[in-house]
């Protein structure tokens, strides 16, 4: 017991004589807390954006498909979550139906 004090002693003294005082040992904490947390919420969006590109398809952007989604858009149609083929078939309707 009185080896376990002593080596708690000194090593307090050291990390006394590395910070200067005895204030900035819960700054040096609270700062290495707030990385630690940093570092996870990075991690786990890095997963998350794994998990996502995995199970999403893999899509090339074509141009042809952003200029039908502009047109429709441009006519008031929602193009948001719907594919080429769905937005080109609203679009067909849409005209039929000014007409």
């Amino acid at each position: 017991m009185i080896d376990s004090l002593w080596e708690w002693l000194i090593v307090g003294v050291v990390i006394l004589a590395l910070f200067g005082s005895a204030k900035k040992i819960p700054d040096f904490a609270r700062n290495l807390g707030r990385a630690t947390g940093e570092f996870k919420r990075g991690q786990t969006e890095i997963q998350q954006e794994i998990k996502k590109s995995l199970t999403e398809p893999n899509t090339v952007p074509n141009p042809e498909n952003e200029k039908v989604v502009s047109l429709a858009q441009s006519m008031g149609i929602d193009t948001a979550g719907k594919d080429a083929t769905k937005i080109k078939s609203e679009l067909a309707e849409k005209l039929k139906s000014d007409n």
